[in-house]
Formats: C-alpha cells, sequence, structure tokens
C-alpha cells in the first residue's frame, strides 16, 4: 500500500469519480490511477468503486470506510510536513483561508495586509465561497482555516474559535421615508416595505428569521443575494429595503445610501474561525489568527486545541469577552 494509492483514491472521489479529470488535476495519466487503484483494491481484497464496465459509478460501502480512513492518514502526512517546514524555516509557507464574500471585502483587508508585512515570504491563498463549502473545505483538509459565521458548526472535525460579535445595518437611499424616522426603528415598520438581504445560511440570516419569527410577523423578502455589494445595487434600484451586515456599509463609497442601526432589533452574530482537529498551526498561522482576534493569543489556542470536547472549549472562552466589530 502507498500513499499515492490513497492519495489517487481521494483525489477520485473528490472530482466526482471522474478518473479523467482527476488525471488532468495530479498532472498525471489516467491509466496510471486507475492501474494503482485496482492494485489497492487487489491488495484489500474489496472493491472501492463500483463499476459499469470501465467507468466508476460509485463508491462501496467498503470503499467510503477506506476513504474516511485515507483522508485521514493523508491529513497526518501533511501535518508532518508541516511540522517539518515549522522547524526549517518558520517564516515561509503557504496559508490558506476559505471565507465569505462580506468576510473578504470588508472584514479582513487590515488583518492580511498586517500579516504580509510582517511575513513577506508566506504564499496567501483565499478561497470564498458559501459558509457550507468553506466548513467542507476546512473540514476535508482543503484549506487551513475557514471564517463564517454559519455552517461551521455542523462538522464534528471542526475547532472553531469565537473572534468578533457584529449586528446588522438597514440600508436605503437618502429620500426614503424611513430616514425621517428621528426614534429606533421598529420590526413592524420595517415588515412594511420589501426587504433585499442575504440568502438563508449567509452572514446571520437565521437571526433576520428568528426575529420577525418572534414577533409574529413575516417579512416581505423579494430579492435574496450572498454578496452585500448586490444587495446594496438593487437597493439603489429601488427594488426594497437592505439588510446587510453593519460592516458592510461603507461611508466613503456608499454616500447614496444611508444606514440606520438595526442592533435593537436583531440578536448580534458571531463569526467564528475554525481548522481542522489535529492540526499543526505553525508559527505565522497563529500570528494571523491573533491579528485577526486580538484575543485569541497563542496561549488561549493552544489551550482550546488540548481541550476534550465542545463543553471544555467553551468554557475557555466564558472569561474572554467577545469584540465587538
Amino acid at each position: 500500500m502507498k500513499l499515492q494509492q490513497l492519495r489517487y483514491i481521494c483525489e477520485v472521489a473528490k472530482h466526482e469519480l471522474n478518473v479523467s479529470t482527476t488525471a488532468q488535476s495530479l498532472f498525471t495519466s489516467q491509466p496510471g490511477i486507475s492501474k494503482q487503484i485496482r492494485l489497492l483494491e487487489d491488495e484489500l481484497g474489496i472493491e472501492i468503486f463500483a463499476r459499469n464496465g470501465k467507468h466508476l459509478v460509485s463508491i462501496t460501502p467498503a470503499g467510503e470506510a477506506v476513504l474516511h480512513v485515507a483522508s485521514e492518514i493523508l491529513h497526518k502526512v501533511a501535518t508532518i510536513k508541516q511540522i517539518s517546514q515549522e522547524f526549517a524555516n518558520e517564516t515561509k509557507g503557504v496559508l490558506s483561508i476559505a471565507t465569505t464574500h462580506t468576510q473578504a471585502r470588508y472584514v479582513l483587508p487590515p488583518t492580511i495586509n498586517e500579516f504580509m508585512r510582517d511575513y513577506p515570504d508566506v504564499s496567501l491563498q483565499m478561497q470564498q465561497g458559501t459558509p457550507s463549502q468553506i466548513a467542507e473545505m476546512a473540514a476535508s483538509g482543503d484549506v487551513d482555516f475557514a471564517i463564517a459565521t454559519e455552517g461551521l458548526e455542523h462538522f464534528s472535525n471542526l475547532l472553531l474559535m469565537p473572534c468578533y460579535q457584529w449586528n446588522r445595518a438597514i440600508i436605503v437611499p437618502e429620500d426614503h421615508p424611513l430616514t425621517q424616522i428621528d426614534r429606533p426603528l421598529s420590526l413592524s415598520e420595517l415588515a412594511e416595505y420589501s426587504i433585499v438581504t442575504y440568502v438563508f445560511g449567509f452572514t446571520g440570516r437565521s437571526r433576520l428569521d428568528e426575529a420577525f419569527e418572534q414577533k409574529g410577523l413575516t417579512p416581505k423578502v423579494v430579492f435574496t443575494a450572498a454578496d452585500a455589494d448586490v444587495i446594496k445595487t438593487y437597493v439603489r434600484l429601488g427594488l426594497g429595503v437592505g439588510i446587510v451586515a453593519d460592516m458592510a456599509h461603507d461611508p466613503r463609497t456608499d454616500r447614496d445610501l444611508v444606514a440606520i442601526s438595526a442592533g435593537h432589533l436583531f440578536k448580534p452574530s458571531v463569526t467564528s474561525i475554525a481548522f481542522r482537529r489535529g492540526t499543526f498551526l505553525r508559527g505565522y498561522m497563529y500570528r494571523f489568527v491573533n491579528l485577526f482576534a486580538p484575543h485569541l493569543s497563542q496561549k488561549v489556542i493552544s489551550a482550546f486545541m488540548e481541550s476534550q470536547g465542545r463543553g471544555e472549549a467553551k468554557k475557555i472562552f466564558e472569561s474572554i469577552e467577545i469584540p465587538t466589530l
């Protein structure tokens, strides 16, 4: 049994059983991958993939179990490489992050700017996606860190650390009737207007739905998007009142839009950073986390990683005040 064979079966599964696409991504030949998979199956005495002629059509139950263990082995091999790189050159390496548009566009730039000044020899790779895609990338080891508000808690092999809490802003054009109200806006007043906001599962959308439901109100959501900039575009077109993360309103670039605080209407949401359990964090990884969330020192992170279960991990943060963005 070879590591190469384990890598091949994991990559084939990741590429939806398309051996040709897998070969292209690995810069090798399709017959070579097929041969190595067959050799592994012969050695194990089981079929990892069910076939129809020469085509792979599904993963067998035995194959599912093998793939799970193979993925863990490859992750541990990657961890060994990380350890060796840390001692060989602690300021050089790769840091991969998966996050949402809101984090990448409005929150992360100052952190990344300072990080790159401190670690010019670290290659920073960022991928954007939905919260579920982001969590999946971190859980499978495709990225080092996942940063999101929702979706991360569904993966048991991810360790989550709270970074900051935030709330929402209502954005409207300058001449909108809501700008004339000189007292805190109520949910019932907001419910009278068409609403443009995030797709469910994005950027704390569940908190918004929960607030309306508790008041027995049904919001008239006429348009949803994953991108705050898209939401603002359609608010400008008069499609409805926008509800976005408050950090997504930039007074410099959004001077034609008025932001009305909605912190009294909705419960705050917490953005977390997650990484796969058992990951070896290099020195520059600790530094990145600390730049993004100053309360997460290396001491706190280390204690968190050594905790047993989410209950014990939660206690670590009970005495730490989570900052508000």
